[in-house]
Order: C-alpha cells, then sequence, then structure tokens
C-alpha cells in the first residue's frame, strides 16, 4: 500500500484510539460484537461502535462500547456480522429509461453474433406497437460489421426506430425510423467532440459516436414524465440502499444537474447524492455554462460540484477510427488500443478546460481511457501552472487506462485521483495470461502513492466490482485485495470529492454512513462476493434499510 494511500486512510481525528473519545452523553444506538471494517489503516478492525444523532461517537472493544449506553440507547447485538463504511460509488450514471423503450433480448452473450441479434431484433419488431423504441446492446464484433447499417436495420425494424448501443455506450447505431425519432437529418452537423458518420456520397449511415449519442441520450431521457423518473430513481436509490451504498458519485450525462436535483427532491433521496455535471456539446463548441450557479447543497444529501469531459473515447470503438479501420492484434498484449486511443478533443480545447475549471474553482474529472489523453492532460497541467497551480485540485483521471509507468511521477505530482472501474477489468477475460501489459494499473498505482478510488460505470453491485477489483482478468498482477479495494471503495471515494473528513471511514466525529452485511466479504470464497447484500444501511445514523435479521434491545 503507498505512502498516500495509508495517509487517506489515517487522516480523520487519528487522535480517538479505541474509546479515547469519551461522549458527553449516551450515544443512541451502539453496535457490539462485530466485524466492522474501519477503512482506517491504523485501527483497521474494531469489534463495536456507538452512534449520536448522524455521527460515530466512539469505536472499541464491544465491552467498552457497551458500557457507555444509556437507559435510551438502542443496542444491536451484530452476532459477528461484517460491517463495513458505507460504499461510495465514484463513477455512476443515473439514468432513466423512455416509458416506449423495449429491451431486445440478446442472451447472455456480451458479444453476440450478427445473425443472433438479427433473429432477437426481427422478433421484438413483429411483438411490439409501432412507437416503441427497441434497444439492443451490441459488442464490438456487430459495431465493426459494416453491413450492419441503418437500411440493415430498416428491413429487420421497418416500423419502430431501433438502437443498436454497444455495451460501453460510446456508440451507437440507429436504422431510419430511429434517426426520424432523435430528429436526426440527413445534413445534421456534427457537435464537437461526436460524429454522425456519413457514407461516400455524404448519407446517414446511422452510426452515432461519442457527444453526438450523450446529445441523443439526454434528448431521450429528459421526455421521461416526471413521476416515472421519480419512480425509477427511487427503485435504484433502494436497490443501492440494499447494497450497501450510502453515496453515489452521478456523472449527471443523462439528466441534466437541474432536473437531476429536482427529481431526488421528490424522489426524496435517502442517500448522499453528488451531481457532478457532464454538459454537452453542439457545432459551435461545449456547453460550459450547464448547471454553473446552482446552489452546492440543495439539500442536505444532495451536493452539485465538479464538471467531467470526456477527452478519448474507449479502446472498443477507438474513438472516431473508422469502423473497417479497426484492427486488434490476434493474441495478447492488447496495450496497442490504449497506447494510440485518439483524443475526442483537441489539445486546444483541453487546455480550455483547465483555464475554465480554475476560472469557476470547479473539481475537473477527464475521461481517460488512453495514454495520448493522459499526457495531453499532464501536458497541459504544465503550461497552466504547474504543480503551484494543480496539486492541491484533485483532478480527477475517470478510468485512468493510460496511466503508464512513464507518467505515474507527473500523475503523483499533481496528486490526481484515478478512478477506476472494476468491471472493465473484466473485458477480456479468457483472452491470455495477461491481455495487458501495461494498460489498467491500479496494484503499482497505489504503490506509488497515487490515490485510487472505484466507481461502477456498469453493474452497479459493489460486490461483483470488489470481486472484479481482486481478479483483474485484463492485468492480474495489477489485482488488488478486498481490503484495498473496500478502502478505495469508501475512504478514498470519499476523497476524490473532497469529503475524507466527513465520511469514508468508520472513526469518532464522521457520520454514520455504514453497512451490515449479509456475511464476510474479506473471508468467503470468490464466487460467493457479488451474493452480498446489506442486512442494514446507515446514512447520517439514519436507516435507509433494514432486512429485520439483527437483534436490537
Amino acid at each position: 500500500m503507498g505512502k498516500l494511500n495509508a495517509w487517506l486512510l489515517t487522516l480523520s481525528l487519528l487522535c480517538f484510539s479505541g474509546l479515547a473519545f469519551r461522549p458527553d452523553a449516551p450515544p443512541d444506538v451502539t453496535l457490539i460484537n462485530g466485524k466492522i471494517f474501519t477503512s482506517n489503516a491504523k485501527q483497521p478492525y474494531v469489534e463495536a461502535l456507538a452512534i449520536r444523532g448522524d455521527r460515530i461517537l466512539a469505536i472499541g472493544n464491544s465491552a467498552e462500547v457497551k458500557a457507555l449506553a444509556g437507559p435510551q440507547t438502542k443496542q444491536i447485538d451484530l452476532a459477528g456480522r461484517t460491517v463495513i463504511p458505507g460504499i461510495n460509488d465514484a463513477h455512476n450514471h443515473l439514468e432513466l429509461k423512455p416509458t416506449n423503450q423495449v429491451d431486445v433480448a440478446m442472451g447472455e452473450n456480451v458479444d453476440p453474433s450478427w445473425s443472433d441479434a438479427k433473429a432477437a431484433i426481427a422478433s421484438a419488431a413483429q411483438k411490439s406497437p409501432a412507437n416503441s423504441l427497441l434497444v439492443a446492446e451490441i459488442g464490438s464484433s456487430i459495431f465493426r460489421d459494416v453491413s450492419v447499417n441503418r437500411d440493415s436495420l430498416d428491413k429487420l425494424a421497418p416500423a419502430n426506430p431501433l438502437e443498436l448501443v454497444t455495451f460501453t455506450g460510446h456508440a451507437i447505431i440507429l436504422n431510419s425510423a430511429g434517426l426520424k425519432f432523435f430528429k436526426i437529418h440527413e445534413d445534421q452537423p456534427d457537435p464537437l467532440g461526436g460524429r454522425f458518420e456519413r457514407d461516400s456520397n455524404g448519407r446517414l449511415t446511422g452510426v452515432v459516436r461519442e457527444y453526438a449519442g450523450i446529445d441523443i441520450g439526454r434528448t431521450i431521457e429528459d421526455e421521461v414524465p416526471d413521476q416515472a423518473a421519480v419512480a425509477q430513481l427511487r427503485a435504484t436509490l433502494d436497490q443501492a440502499a440494499k447494497w450497501g451504498i450510502t453515496s453515489i458519485q452521478d456523472m449527471s450525462n443523462g439528466i441534466a444537474p437541474a432536473r437531476a436535483v429536482a427529481l431526488l427532491e421528490k424522489v426524496p433521496t435517502p442517500i448522499r447524492i453528488r451531481v457532478m455535471r457532464m454538459p454537452t456539446t453542439t457545432p459551435a463548441g461545449r456547453d460550459i455554462q450547464e448547471g454553473l450557479g446552482m446552489p452546492r447543497n440543495p439539500t442536505s444529501l444532495i451536493t452539485v460540484s465538479g464538471t467531467k469531459w470526456m477527452t478519448d473515447g474507449v479502446p472498443i470503438e477507438l474513438t472516431f477510427t473508422p469502423r473497417d479501420k479497426i484492427k486488434m492484434p490476434a493474441a495478447p498484449p492488447f496495450d496497442g488500443a490504449v497506447a494510440y486511443l485518439p483524443l475526442t478533443f483537441s489539445e486546444t480545447e483541453i487546455a480550455a478546460m483547465l483555464k475554465e475549471s480554475l476560472q469557476n474553482n470547479d473539481q475537473l474529472m477527464l475521461h481517460i481511457s488512453g495514454y495520448p489523453a493522459a499526457k495531453a492532460v499532464l501536458d497541459a497541467m504544465d503550461a497552466t501552472g504547474g504543480k503551484a497551480v494543480w496539486s492541491s485540485r484533485r483532478l480527477r483521471f475517470e478510468h485512468g487506462d493510460g496511466a503508464y509507468p512513464d507518467l505515474v511521477e507527473r500523475i503523483k505530482a499533481y496528486a490526481i485521483v484515478v478512478v477506476q472501474n472494476p468491471s472493465h477489468f473484466m473485458a477480456l477475460a479468457g483472452a491470455g495470461e495477461s491481455p495487458f501489459v501495461k494498460a489498467q494499473p491500479v496494484k503499482s498505482l497505489l504503490a506509488a502513492g497515487i490515490p485510487v478510488a472505484l466507481g461502477s460505470d456498469g453493474p452497479t453491485n459493489p460486490f461483483l466490482n470488489i470481486l472484479f477489483a481482486t481478479i483483474h482478468a485484463n492485468h492480474p498482477s495489477e489485482a488488488i485485495t478486498r481490503e484495498q479495494a473496500v478502502a478505495a471503495y469508501t475512504l478514498t471515494s470519499a476523497y476524490a470529492e473532497f469529503a475524507e473528513k466527513e465520511k469514508g471511514s468508520l472513526e469518532p466525529g464522521k457520520f454514520a454512513d455504514l453497512a451490515v452485511l449479509s456475511q464476510d466479504i474479506f473471508t468467503v470464497p470468490p464466487p460467493e462476493l457479488p451474493k452480498t447484500q446489506s442486512v442494514l444501511t446507515l446514512v447520517g445514523g439514519k436507516v435507509v434499510y433494514d432486512a429485520h435479521v439483527l437483534k436490537a434491545n
């Protein structure tokens, strides 16, 4: 574990060791007889903790914590259960589903064949009303097949708008009805950072890439009625609480910040939500005004801060590389797709993003999957003030797959936070012993003292993602321990949003955000990890989920 990561784990209130903190009044709640992982490297495990109001009062052994209880204290016997700080999903996309959307059943294969997909789409089209939006998730095989275009899709679903979405979400293929549904006309100009692909005659092929696809997503989610949107968000957040997630950092690409806050207030959100601006673009440029001027804390559980831009695409689609030009090695290593991943924006535009961040005193999150983007950003940071300006800004590399060894010292010098997504670590599972040699570092970044936080950006189940982080099929030597993964998912995720003094570890004085788990995630066999649920989730000491399996007196 790197020195900086260890420092993060021990940052807050280290003077409170065991029961050094004595409350002036009895606690409201005590949890005793447990295995409590604190995410504090100085005192990683304790047996018990006490809560008063929305804060942790004390931690220590069961006898001492139990002795603090007063006549009105609710005492919960954990009976040996494992407790962790509430999960903080540092990279999530809260999304809304159109009420007329029909998801095409594509089977279990994440990279289905075109023949299988055709049958599934044709079947869905026959069974669905003509105004239904058919949506099918595809992999690289279909996306790279140039015969799959608006014309071939028209034959399968002539009466329905049809949208094929790559599993990364960075590219879409539409049929003619789909182009019309999204109001994309033949002379539609490309937005900055996006593309509507055309054939040699200038006719739209139906392929939509990067920011052009973000614009489509925003358009359709804007049309979801508030009542349906609130119901969907309530279901999403209720499920998060059942997994022990107490904080979500939302990249608001699908729901504009103002609407996101309004909807979350109507739910109302039971957990902490950070809404981060992820504006769209137009042919004239980036929308740098979206969300600016909004209150930072509309409610006690909602924060609005930070701005995200995508500086490149992803290795699967290679940003704007023509589909028939995408070439992958026949065998590992596959690092080349990361090493040469093209940028979405020019280096001049990247420099402008940095300057805007400084002018607005706003944390900057940059989607960085490739090496060129990582280097371009570091070079731009050099040119816009260097360490004196940037070392306290906590700029974030979202994904950071291209944080190659030759960039590590520069990343560390700028105190950049790398936010990784374990579900991405499985994309090449089975492709070889080590599909990547340099890409997707995690363990080595921690060893170098670079803070690494975890976010889902895919399946939200945090215990599935912890499993993926401890396997790292794409780069096994970069796998981390379960304790490191939980710390990254809690304390370092809080650090990534400047909130480590308030939450992220179970220490006196911090918010009582925690999850009592259905099983011991530090000892169960790996295949069992994704089955984990919370049996009791607290946010600021308040119960937001209770499976009613714990005894209290």
